[in-house]
């Protein structure tokens, strides 16, 4: 009987391979969390009406980043080795932690400013490189994607 080590725990779930099917929650909640931060960044009522549920999202989105990217590495160790796909994989539980965390600091200074007043200027600027980091979120979401997708089908074909 084999000894359950880390990678053993991001290797199967009911028989098949963990990554493919958690990889799915990292590109719908990664993205869907950088729109949101989007919005919060434009719209302060959206931000403080929605915010924390925006927040939970990019939070569990950066799990499902790190669960995908280890148990990638337990499944490269049974079929073999995507290189960009895995270099790329490597930097996006970091992407989607910046969201997370962004978006988080973001969020508990913004849901503190009462509905009659503005945003003050460093919190604009915030808003700013909330955009960025989504932006960028996205982007590496995509790129990683395409990658592994590009992997799998010249696999198959």
């Amino acid at each position: 009987m084999r000894a359950l080590t880390e990678t053993a725990i991001f290797d199967t779930a009911f028989g098949l391979p963990l990554h493919s099917l958690v990889v799915h929650a990292a590109v719908v909640l990664v993205p869907l969390a950088a729109i949101g931060a989007v919005v919060m960044a434009f719209s302060p009522r959206f931000s403080r009406r929605f915010g924390a549920l925006v927040v939970v999202v990019a939070i569990v989105g950066f799990g499902s980043s790190f669960i995908a990217k280890e148990s990638g590495e337990a499944l490269a160790r049974r079929v073999g080795l995507p290189a960009e796909h895995a270099q790329l994989g490597d930097l996006m539980p970091v992407f989607a932690l910046l969201l997370a965390g962004g978006l988080t600091v973001f969020w508990l200074f913004d849901r503190g400013i009462p509905g009659n007043r503005s945003r003050p200027w460093w919190l604009k600027v915030g808003a700013v490189l909330l955009v960025i980091v989504s932006v960028l979120a996205v982007y590496w979401t995509i790129r990683v994607g395409h990658s592994g997708a590009e992997a799998v089908w010249l696999k198959i074909m």
